[in-house]
């Protein structure tokens, strides 16, 4: 029997399951890190059955990827007024901040589920981990909302350059104790600032269409 409290949800408590499942998870990761957490223990402490757990995720992957998915809402959530109008830098660091904050409040565990995904042995993961990559970069233009159509020559070179960027940033990230996230801020804003109207040489390029070639920078 376990010697932790089981974490009951309080009376008239209407949280979807799944998202308790999620948070308890993260709970066990915080305290014992992510690769002990176990589901039949979550399940245990919120005292349903291993089989409502497993109706809403199959394995441990499936909730981290639950977790990131937070980080794609925050990213792709309402924008402040004018956003439209800021300059693509700008908009560009705005919706990564945006996802980064989301999670960090589990950042060590974060980076725990990413390096879990990357382990070695583990690859039932890689080949999902490279396609959730390219769809959150994906997510990124269209939160930034970059103007280049998928499948043009620009577009693409954009993904090239926003991933590697975003793999710089989380790099970061993953051992930013800073307050408020600062280092990776500092950061992200130079990188942008730096690679400034880089992309002015691929067609449909022009002064206005900056920001986001900053990973040719790195």
């Amino acid at each position: 029997m376990s010697m932790i409290a089981v974490h009951e949800a309080p009376a008239g408590d209407e949280t979807p399951l799944r998202d308790r499942v999620v948070e308890e998870a993260l709970h066990q990761a915080e305290a014992h890190g992510w690769e002990a957490v176990r589901l039949t223990e979550v399940a245990a402490r919120l005292e349903v059955p291993m089989a409502a757990v497993l109706a809403e995720f199959r394995d441990l992957d499936a909730v981290a990827n639950a977790w990131f998915a937070r980080g794609w809402e925050a990213m792709l959530a309402e924008k402040p007024d004018g956003f439209d109008h800021w300059p693509e830098a700008e908009r560009l660091a705005h919706s990564l901040l945006a996802w980064l904050d989301a999670l960090a409040a589990h950042r060590r565990v974060t980076v725990a589920m990413l390096r879990t995904k990357a382990h070695l042995p583990h690859l039932h993961t890689w080949v999902p981990m490279l396609f959730d990559l390219s769809r959150t970069v994906q997510w990124w233009r269209e939160a930034a909302r970059l103007p280049a159509r998928y499948g043009t020559r620009r577009a693409q070179v954009e993904e090239v350059a926003l991933t590697a960027l975003f793999l710089a940033t989380l790099a970061v990230w993953a051992n930013d104790g800073s307050d408020g996230q600062a280092r990776t801020r500092a950061f992200l804003e130079k990188r942008l600032a730096r690679g400034s109207g880089c992309m002015r040489w691929v067609p449909g390029g022009g002064a206005e269409d900056r920001g986001q070639a900053a990973a040719l920078q790195i």
